[in-house]
């Protein structure tokens, strides 16, 4: 006897490609949303620790880490040393360590709590949308920090150069997709020019290698970048 044999139609193959057509656009839809949210995530943490620091500087007519006026002012907070400049670099330990006890980079977030500007408790410093470090630096960190770009000290020309000499916010571990994001909605996009540029990180929240010259994006799906920007 003959078994008839049965099979899937065309219109059923076609419904079938259509629903896993939908389902793939769904979630490609939606990993793109949460890569959107973690851009403006960081471009708000930058925004909002800067307008901090510029309120910090309104009332107190001084840099929060470096504030040598800090201490009466919180007995629980050292003081800076008044200067101008924040010392330390942005990944500053964690806290009870005895590096961080003498860095400004990490009294700096001490001192905006204690003020009142951000949130949170101690010196730690905050971390991103992708689990990065933020925090702030002068320059590649070296005291005392390098000369602006272009100019020596004596006051000649000199070479161009794509580091950071300024007060920087930094913000680590960002992929390239986010951190030419970030780069573009806040400044040129170029990660070797203007007030954003960024690093090409080798390691987790990397430090600032002396110089502190910033690298050009690539967009590979793999690199990561510590993305400065300055205050």
């Amino acid at each position: 006897m003959k078994q008839k044999q049965h099979g899937f139609t065309l219109v059923e193959i076609a419904i079938v490609l259509v629903i896993i057509g939908l389902l793939l656009g769904g979630i490609l839809k939606g990993q793109e949303m949460i890569t959107q949210a973690k851009i403006k995530n960081v471009v708000a943490d930058m925004s909002g620790v800067s307008a901090a620091m510029y309120g910090y500087q309104d009332r107190y007519k001084a840099l929060p880490g470096d504030d040598n006026r800090a201490n009466p002012r919180w007995t629980t907070t050292a003081p800076g040393d008044g200067n101008g400049i924040i010392t330390g670099i942005y990944t500053v330990l964690a806290s009870g360590t005895t590096q961080q006890a003498t860095m400004e980079a990490g009294f700096f977030w001490q001192h905006l709590r204690l003020a009142g500007f951000i949130s949170g408790t101690g010196t730690e410093q905050p971390f991103n949308a992708v689990s990065g470090r933020m925090g702030v630096q002068t320059g590649d960190g070296a005291v005392p920090p390098a000369f602006p770009a272009g100019v020596l000290s004596d006051g000649q020309p000199a070479p161009a150069t794509t580091a950071f000499t300024s007060l920087m916010l930094c913000s680590a571990n960002l992929p390239d997709k986010i951190a030419i994001s970030v780069d573009s909605q806040t400044d040129d996009g170029v990660g070797t020019t203007g007030t954003v540029r960024g690093l090409l990180q080798a390691q987790p929240n990397p430090p600032i290698p002396a110089g502190g010259n910033a690298s050009a994006y690539i967009e590979n799906g793999v690199n990561t970048y510590v993305v400065c920007r300055t205050l």
